[in-house]
């Protein structure tokens, strides 16, 4: 994709700076007047059917607005993309860290199996502790959004999907390179696209916003490490599938439930035959 502006351009900083103006607050007018009135309609919602709608609008909004945003700041300032990157990777800690990857490709692999049984564990663990407590630990107000049936099942796999590709693009690739041309600072594109990322999920709540900076910021690390989007991509898709799609069907069997006959929504329970605890060994 080739960009439209010309580093070189006497008012390529300018319109960049316009175009982000018009962002943050489209952002803002969104997150303050849409999305928090949207999420608390949801939680009221008492039939499948309303909150099927209401999936499918957020999975096309989703797919419109930042896949939108993401292609045109991409044509905007692509061309900041790669000068981004290399500044951002003599950084202190991330050079290190990107030099001992590529002199020791088998510690790369190490940490990868290490960082995916580290994910299995945890969700085991959390799965069992679910099943024991009749809850699901959650960062931020999200509970609502778990699927009740097979039908939400599936489009909580596309919402997942959807979010890891274009947030990535967009709060990753697209918006650090717009901020890091308007401004010349590679810090600013950082902080700035991973403040903005966390602030976006107002609606789950403090802990929502504090879990998302969280994520938005270990997401940049293994961006500027890998030096490719797509393993944030991956990541990103895997973590949402793990809450809209694994623990539903780990915990609460939903999988079992049809919405057709069911069109009710009920209050998310372990099933009876679901054992609260491994059954204990009989002794000899």
């Amino acid at each position: 994709m080739e960009p439209m502006l010309d580093p070189s351009w006497a008012l390529t900083r300018p319109i960049l700076w316009l175009a982000l103006a018009a962002l943050v607050a489209l952002l803002v007018l969104r997150t303050v007047r849409k999305d928090r009135k949207e999420y608390q309609r949801f939680k009221r919602y008492r039939t499948t059917v309303k909150r099927q709608a209401m999936f499918r609008r957020w999975l096309l909004d989703s797919f419109l607005s930042f896949g939108g945003v993401s292609v045109a700041l991409l044509l905007l300032a692509g061309g900041y993309i790669v000068p981004l990157l290399r500044e951002l990777v003599e950084w202190p800690g991330l050079r290190d860290i990107r030099a001992l990857a590529a002199d020791n490709p088998g510690i790369t692999v190490g940490v990868i199996l290490g960082l995916v049984i580290g994910l299995t564990a945890l969700t085991i663990a959390g799965v069992r502790a679910a099943r024991k407590e009749d809850e699901v630990l959650t960062v931020g107000d999200i509970k609502a959004m778990l699927p009740r049936n097979r039908q939400e099942l599936r489009l909580g796999a596309l919402l997942s999907l959807n979010a890891g590709v274009v947030e990535e693009l967009t709060f990753r690739l697209a918006l650090p390179a717009a901020i890091y041309g308007a401004s010349g600072s590679a810090l600013a594109a950082v902080l700035g696209s991973v403040l903005l990322f966390g602030a976006l999920h107002l609606y789950q709540g403090p802990a929502g916003v504090i879990g998302t900076t969280v994520v938005g910021a270990i997401m940049m690390a293994l961006y500027v490490i890998s030096g490719t989007i797509v393993v944030p991509i991956v990541l990103h898709a895997v973590f949402d599938l793990r809450s809209l799609v694994l623990i539903p069907v780990a915990i609460y069997r939903v999988h079992r439930v049809n919405g057709r006959e069911q069109p009710l929504i009920r209050k998310l329970e372990v099933p009876a035959d679901v054992p609260a605890e491994p059954p204990a060994q009989a002794s000899s």
